[in-house]
Formats: C-alpha cells, structure tokens, sequence
C-alpha cells in the first residue's frame, strides 16, 4: 500500500477512535507532505505530487526536528513539552522502514564504495548518492556521511 495510503487510513481512524495527538501529527505530516506537493509542481513537476522516496525524505527531516527539540526541550527543562516531541516521534516512525543497525550502516557503506568504487574523500558525494538510493528512511545520513568521509578519508 502506498504511503499516502496508509497515512489517509491512519488519519481517519485517528479520528474515529479520538486520539487527539495522533491525529495532530498525521495532520503535520500530511500539510508537509502537502507544501512538498506544491513546491514541485510550481518546480515544473509533475501533477502526481512527490514520490514514496521523497515522502521518506520528509518524514525523517521530521523526526530530525523532533529529536532536535526534544533535546533543547530536556535542556531548558521543559519536560512536557519534550515528551510531546518523543510522542510525535513514535507516530512519524511508524510511517518510517526500520532503521539499520550501526553493522547493517557499515556494510551498507562497505558496498557502496565498492559499488561506485571509490577510492578517496573525492568520492564521497558518489557513494553518499548511492546510499540514499537504496537505504532513503533507513539510516541517519548525517552520521553516515561522518562514516564514509572517515572511511575514505
């Protein structure tokens, strides 16, 4: 089932059944997914709206913000508002493929400078494309490019 799909069937039974955050958040997920929508027809884009990919891309920037603030939250001492953050999270995750291990990053780090092969921090960007291409929602890429300058470099 796309993702669209099952994030419309979710929304509705959030509301169905009353969950007030849930539906909250599917709601935030669905108007950023919205705004991608518009900015790429107004790109010359076609008029399907973004891809499952780019609906990954999306999703993780927001589970991104999220730990961000939750993070500053817990610092200034504002633990409800942290909690939120986390709760907002849970449901993002939902919609998310499941994250690889730190083992699984490494191998598939291994394979995609093998694939490109690369051979120096001059190939970075080739292999940090490959990676996105198979592992988009899957790993945190600002880690992995940290990863792959260190195994390059």
């Amino acid at each position: 089932m796309p993702i669209r799909e099952r994030l419309a069937a979710a929304l509705k039974d959030a509301m169905r059944s009353r969950e007030a955050d849930r539906t909250s958040t599917l709601r935030l997920i669905n108007a950023a997914i919205k705004d991608r929508d518009i900015a790429a027809r107004t790109e010359g884009g076609g008029e399907d709206g973004v891809s499952d990919a780019e609906i990954m891309a999306i999703l993780g920037k927001m589970v991104r913000q999220r730990q961000e603030s939750a993070r500053l939250y817990e610092e200034g001492g504002r633990l409800e508002l942290a909690e939120k953050e986390l709760g907002e999270i849970r449901v993002i995750e939902e919609f998310l493929p499941r994250q690889l291990s730190p083992d699984e990053v490494a191998a598939a780090i291994d394979a995609a400078v093998a694939e490109v092969g690369a051979t120096g921090i001059r190939d970075m960007g080739r292999v940090m494309a490959a990676l996105k291409a198979r592992h988009t929602g899957q790993m945190d890429f600002a880690a992995a490019g940290a990863l792959v300058k260190a195994r390059l470099g």
